[in-house]
């Protein structure tokens, strides 16, 4: 074991993000957190590494264990290249071989004792720097780099003038590098392209050490993972195997907390039913027995409900005006940065109501086309051609189009003046921003959070045409779901850039890959995408797939039939036992109404006073009280 939570909680101001919170991370371990948005993941690895005090509860680290932290936002500014960046993290490997350098060079004038001496030395350090893996370290630079998506001609940009994705990229290659004994990764994935993915996969399976991860990327998280501690309103449980098996494991637990909760409201409605109907027939026995169950009632634990409802914000895309049919025609469009050539004479088009999705590696280009659509640089040849009534709607990745010092009310407010305070407050809240966290300023919330506004005012601008950046970036399952949700019945048009796998195939109608300082198009989603890029490969999977989906159409109607004949068979026995019931009831009600008026009869002097006549109704009432006890018996088990 190399780190331990035992019993941690936190809380800030009132509010308890979350308490009792237990588990460990073996060797070589790779563990995933997950939780919706605001459940406290990023602050439980700020508690881990010692940025944040817990509340209550300890964190446990093995002796001598080293750990690396890769936050959400980098703040990386300095002169350096990307490759002396790099190179600081390999600082002790550069001093041993200066170190050894020099010695190679103050043995050529040794002699005697100082020449054993530090030959001794030079030995000893020899030993130590190949066991650094001091030959290779300049090489492994190099891949690492490499695998995170850097070009060669990238190596020399100064990290002062990168992105806040390339400064992410940097930083999580430093720490890769570094090697500690334990990795905190809190959405390592964000800022990398889909082949960068695969390689920080194969990474981290790769690794030595321990790796503990916060992402939202499934598919990432099912390569890597192999335990999952999920932060749910505030506790915390920890489950065995990838994100699939969790995901499978908790709605299993879910379904059965949820059916035993309902299994037993119903028993409770039942037995009330049933005490209240022996009680109705106000004989001692029925009394009786409704006493009994009365109290087997009271001593039953009562199961409280499970939680399954989550917050869940309100996104609803509508254009004020429809657009014409034109939207967009991009002609030879051209831009450079420098050396740094992005693309030359790329041209496409886009009509209403498509839903274009723009794939391709980190500095292809991607997001720079999406900037010159929308004006923010120019480009260095070509055109670009709106069509007629087009309104844009542009969603940023880092967020350039919200003012960091202001509140959320203030940036909808001097966004849309129109707007009064409570459409302002219904429109926060509808993206879950309820009570003072309306007056958060931009700069305090996280990157979900902020997410959240930039769509809000996505949808208050009624755009019919929509560019989105990334917009998938720091949003939990439930909001990407909704989004996806609400692009997909927006009737404009849409052109985004996503690395999200999932997202692009929930909501592309054509993909543009951006390869090659080219655009290749396809007319289709993200399946379709992968099925062009390789026909062989996809006529095999095609003749497999159709056996496999005849084969399951075949097993589904069978088991449909099945169904169908059972709940038939079903419906028939309730029926039946529905009707005895009522039958039984009425049997019941009669032999009542017999038995009181014997009772009356019995009360009369001209019956009493006449032997024959007494014995006769008596024994009358004998029976009908033995036929009663049978059908109160017969009625107590047709009513369970």
């Amino acid at each position: 074991m190399i780190l331990s939570c035992k019993d941690i909680g936190k809380t800030f101001g009132v509010e308890e993000l979350f308490s009792h919170v237990s588990f460990h991370i073996n060797e070589h371990e790779k563990m995933a957190i997950v939780g919706s948005n605001g459940a406290g993941k990023s602050t439980l690895l700020k508690i881990l590494v010692g940025e944040l005090p817990a509340d209550e509860g300890e964190v446990i680290l093995s002796k001598d264990t080293t750990i690396g932290y890769l936050a959400q936002h980098q703040q990386l500014s300095s002169n350096h290249t990307i490759y002396e960046e790099m190179l600081e993290v390999k600082k002790d490997i550069i001093l041993l071989e200066q170190q050894i350098r020099k010695i190679e060079t103050d043995m050529k004038s040794a002699t005697g004792k100082e020449l054993e001496q530090l030959f001794a030395t030079y030995t000893r350090l020899n030993h130590e720097f190949e066991m650094k893996n001091g030959y290779a370290y300049q090489s492994e630079i190099i891949g690492v780099l490499k695998g995170l998506g850097f070009l060669e001609e990238d190596f020399k940009l100064t990290t002062n003038t990168l992105s806040g994705g390339q400064k992410t990229r940097v930083a999580l290659g430093k720490l890769l590098l570094s090697t500690p004994d334990l990795i905190l990764l809190d959405e390592p994935t964000n800022h990398l392209d889909m082949e960068s993915i695969a390689w920080l996969e194969t990474f981290l399976l790769n690794y030595k050490g321990a790796v503990i991860i916060v992402a939202h990327d499934r598919y990432f998280l099912d390569k890597v993972v192999s335990k999952v501690v999920e932060l749910d309103h505030g506790t915390c449980h920890v489950f065995s195997g990838n994100y699939s098996t969790y995901a499978e494991k908790k709605a299993m637990l879910r379904d059965a907390l949820l059916k035993q909760y309902y299994n037993q409201q119903r028993e409770i409605k039942h037995q009330e039913e049933v005490i209240t109907k022996l009680r109705s027939f106000n004989r001692e026995k029925s009394i009786k027995r409704a006493e009994s169950r009365e109290k087997l009632l009271n001593k039953m634990e009562v199961i409280d409900k499970p939680i399954t409802y989550e917050a869940e914000m309100h996104l609803h895309l509508e254009p004020s005006i429809i657009s014409g049919n034109d939207v967009l025609t991009v002609t030879d469009l051209s831009k450079s940065f420098g050396d740094n050539h992005l693309f030359s004479n790329i041209s496409f088009d886009i009509k209403r109501g498509e839903k274009v999705a723009v794939i391709g590696n980190n500095g292809t280009g991607k997001t720079t086309i999406l900037k010159i659509i929308n004006d923010l640089i120019p480009a260095d040849s070509g055109e670009i051609k709106l069509g007629s009534k087009v309104k844009i709607g542009y969603y940023d990745q880092e967020h350039h189009v919200l003012s960091m010092e202001k509140t959320l009310f203030d940036e909808l407010q001097d966004t849309y003046p129109d707007l009064d305070n409570t459409k302002i407050r219904n429109i926060l809240a509808a993206f879950l921003f309820t009570g003072d966290d309306v007056f958060k300023r931009i700069k305090d919330l996280s990157g979900g959070e902020r997410g959240r506004v930039s769509l809000a005012k996505l949808m208050l601008s009624e755009a019919n045409f929509l560019i989105l950046d990334e917009p998938t970036n720091h949003l939990d399952i439930a909001s990407k779901e909704i989004l996806e949700n609400a692009i997909n019945h927006y009737t404009g048009t849409v052109l985004y850039v996503s690395h999200d796998r999932y997202f692009i195939n929930k909501t592309a109608t054509r993909i543009l890959d951006l390869t090659s300082r080219h655009l290749l198009n396809y007319i289709g989603n993200y399946d379709y995408y992968i099925e062009k890029k390789d026909t062989i490969e996809n006529a095999f999977l095609t003749s497999d797939s159709d056996l496999e989906q005849m084969s399951n159409l075949a097993d589904t109607s069978s088991e449909s039939k099945m169904d169908w004949q059972q709940q038939k068979e079903e419906k028939a026995r309730i029926r039946k036992r529905q009707n005895d019931l009522k039958k039984c009831e009425e049997e019941i009600q009669k032999l009542e109404q017999r038995n009181d008026e014997i009772d009356s009869l019995l009360a009369l002097e001209e019956v009493y006073t006449d032997v024959g006549r007494l014995m006769e109704l008596n024994q009358e009432k004998k029976e009908l009280e033995e036929k009663l006890e049978q059908l109160m018996e017969t009625w107590e088990e047709l009513a369970d």
